[in-house]
């Protein structure tokens, strides 16, 4: 009879467990009871948060606060706080005519650099959406002028980028617009050179704009990384977009378009109450790897894709594959009940 190997506990415990990466988590926050319960209940996995509170005008005149509450829970636990400059409502007219007035973008460094002072912040990040590709140049110019004036200042710069899959229009119309007005304004190389990290938003797949689908797609977020690297981003630069939201389509009405198709993002709770409502069968999409379903409203079908535990656990096996350098994930207060423990399983939070 052959003697059992007898091994520390410890040590049993060691070899069993999964091997866990350290990340870099990226939250973001809206002002929202939900969004602040979640924060306030999650410190501990969370590296930076990513309040969306501060506004740019297109004379380069920012806007906003953060709640005293964030600054005080984010310090305590070594949390680095970097809010979200946003030009209102993504109007692309604004945002061309901030970036090509080089006294609008000074102007707009300097109250970056005074509320960093105000607040004690860690660093600041562009959510500037809706970027025609004729200000590629202006916009890369005016993130290397902030990040210059920011490392100065000992205080991180980096981006919300728009996802992109390849360099050319695609095969609609609809492709061609996305990539005129939303992705080839952003050149990924030189920002991600310039900038500490790049946040990009591996999200929003199918929307409103398009029939249902998948919110993220983890064969679509491949994609996304797969291409990125080719055009040589380091995967050190890469934090990876992932959405805690799900997305309902249904048919709706307006006296100014009449009947259309239409969608929203759901957090898990509107999830749950729709699938108790309607009782639908819940699938499995086995090439985006996620969960979705659909049911019979009075003869037209609503669609449900959704994000939760299982969804993520193929994103984050993602991350590892590249060696990314963390996730930034959109937002608090909409995850599903296992979210964070998935989460943990797998990721270390670098403090």
């Amino acid at each position: 009879m052959k003697k059992i190997l007898q091994l520390p506990v410890f040590l049993l415990l060691t070899l069993c467990s999964p091997a866990q990466s350290k990340s870099e988590n990226l939250f973001y926050m809206v002002d929202t009871p939900e969004s602040f319960t979640s924060f306030k209940n999650n410190l501990d996995k969370i590296s930076i948060v990513c309040p969306q509170t501060f506004l740019v005008s297109k004379e380069g005149v920012i806007s906003g606060s953060v709640d005293r509450r964030i600054l005080q829970l984010a310090s305590a636990h070594k949390i680095k706080v970097m809010p979200l400059i946003v030009n209102s409502g993504f109007n692309s007219q604004l945002l061309h005519t901030l970036v090509s007035n080089p006294l609008a973008r000074k102007r707009s460094i300097k109250m970056m650099l005074a509320y960093a002072k105000k607040y004690n912040l860690d660093g600041w990040q562009f959510d500037l959406e809706g970027l025609n590709i004729s200000d590629r140049e202006n916009f890369t110019t005016y993130f290397k002028e902030t990040a210059e004036a920011l490392h100065k200042a000992g205080l991180q710069l980096s981006a919300a980028l728009v996802h992109a899959v390849e360099n050319v229009g695609g095969p609609t119309a609809y492709h061609s617009f996305l990539y005129e007005n939303w992705r080839a304004g952003y050149d990924f190389k030189e920002l991600a050179a310039a900038g500490d990290f790049l946040s990009i938003m591996a999200y929003d797949q199918h929307t409103r704009r398009t029939p249902p689908g998948p919110v993220a797609g983890a064969d679509w977020v491949e994609r996304i990384i797969q291409y990125l690297i080719s055009e040589g981003v380091a995967p050190e630069k890469i934090s990876l977009g992932i959405p805690d939201y799900s997305v309902h389509w249904f048919p709706d009405y307006t006296e100014e378009k009449g009947g259309f198709t239409n969608a929203k993002q759901l957090g898990y709770k509107s999830v749950e109450y729709l699938l108790a409502k309607y009782n639908p069968e819940l699938m499995w999409n086995e090439k985006a790897k996620c969960h979705y379903t659909f049911w019979d409203n009075d003869g037209v079908y609503e669609y449900l894709y959704i994000e939760d535990e299982t969804s993520l656990k193929f994103k984050l096996d993602l991350f590892e594959k590249y060696k990314l350098r963390g996730i930034s994930v959109w937002v608090l207060g909409k995850e599903a009940p296992g979210f964070w423990d998935t989460l943990q399983k797998q990721l270390i939070p670098i403090k």
